[in-house]
């Protein structure tokens, strides 16, 4: 472990799977202390992730405490392509990345953090994706001291947490009749709902997701949700979550068979649908799925008061129906000074990348359907 200290802070560097694994609690306080986090900051989030995507050595969490207590944290690891970065943990299936920060010591804990991650970027640049407006990660931005970029990232769907009628009010008069007729159908239909245990996860997660296959079966379902690193990843997480508090897994039966199944990811400022799965027998019984989801969710928020309901990453059009504020993703690039040259080559691989994406979909509108085909043929 490499260490420095501002002030009364000491910032030290983790390199270690196992002192990582043994950080829950302080990690757990240090998370309620966070204002800004979400979900995926959670330790139950991170550390399963690196279980199974994790690889070893290189493991790169920056830690600042003052005497024994944990205020500060970039949990990060070592990546070497396309040249040598330190990315956040959660990768690709963590849908906003953020630092975490005690709020009661902020101004002193994000220029220790800050000095400790520049230390631990001698040899690469740090590439902060999926920032959510508001993260921490800004603060840490401002006080950079060295080379930086901002660029912008995922668009993130979100409603603020109102009585269900509240939010069928927002949409078009037409849209708001049609949801109301669907809504009566379903519960014609006698679903019942069912709040998973921390002991039935293991099951419930395997119907989720053989439910989550079968309902995107031909339409280029996401090739890593049905992989046994994911299905470990998503029963170990969500079973800690459930454990804590901080997820929560739902089930709906007919005739007491499963026949959709939603994960929720919780922190005291969103509710975030994370995955679900559904039988699309459903659509015989005229049953809308998605407006189910999202009538439970809602109302579990506003009981709970927690002010959003976050459909996450995507702009999906039935996300679109419910008129939700659009919310986009940040992400920053930082570099020591003698990195910047690498910093600007890194940043203009990423913008040509995008330029190349946004100028192929407006050329081949059919782009995506190749791709939904392409990810059904990987799976097979």
């Amino acid at each position: 472990m490499s260490k420095g200290s501002t002030g009364a802070l000491t910032a030290t560097l983790c390199r270690d799977p196992r002192q990582f694994a043994s950080l829950e609690e302080q990690w757990g306080r240090l998370v309620r202390a966070c204002p800004t986090a979400t979900p995926f900051q959670s330790h139950a989030w991170l550390h399963s992730w690196w279980l199974s995507y994790g690889r070893e050595g290189r493991l790169r969490t920056v830690l600042v405490r003052r005497g024994d207590h944990l205020v500060g944290a970039a949990p990060l690891m070592l990546v070497h392509r396309p040249l040598p970065l330190l990315v956040p943990l959660g990768g690709g299936i963590t849908d906003y990345c953020d630092v975490l920060v005690d709020r009661e010591h902020a101004d002193q804990v994000v220029p220790a953090l800050a000095q400790g991650l520049h230390r631990a970027a001698r040899g690469a640049v740090v590439d902060l994706r999926e920032v959510r407006p508001g993260a921490a990660a800004e603060e840490l931005f401002r006080a950079w001291p060295g080379a930086r970029s901002r660029l912008t990232d995922s668009t993130c769907m979100e409603l603020p947490a109102l009585p269900f009628d509240e939010l069928v009010k927002r949409m078009p008069t037409g849209g708001a009749q049609r949801v109301r007729a669907k809504l009566r159908k379903t519960d014609a239909a006698g679903l019942e709902e069912h709040e998973v245990t921390e002991h039935e996860v293991p099951r419930a997660v395997r119907t989720l997701l053989r439910l989550h296959e079968k309902q995107w079966r031909g339409r280029g379902v996401t090739p890593e949700h049905l992989k046994p690193r994911f299905a470990e990843h998503l029963t170990r997480a969500t079973r800690r979550m459930v454990r804590t508090g901080d997820g929560r897994l739902t089930e709906f039966r007919l005739d007491g068979k499963v026949v959709a199944a939603n994960v929720t990811l919780l922190s005291a400022g969103l509710s975030g649908g994370y995955l679900y799965g559904a039988d699309p027998e459903l659509r015989a019984r005229k049953v809308d799925v998605a407006t189910l989801l999202l009538r439970y969710e809602a109302g579990r928020a506003l009981a709970e008061g927690r002010p959003v309901v976050s459909f996450l990453r995507g702009n999906e059009p039935y996300k679109n129906h419910w008129r939700p504020e659009t919310v986009v993703n940040q992400r920053f690039l930082l570099a020591t000074p003698a990195l910047a040259p690498l910093l600007r080559l890194h940043e203009s691989q990423v913008t040509g990348r995008e330029r190349a994406v946004s100028a192929l979909r407006e050329a081949l509108p059919a782009a995506r359907d190749w791709r939904a085909r392409l990810n059904e043929l990987r799976v097979r």
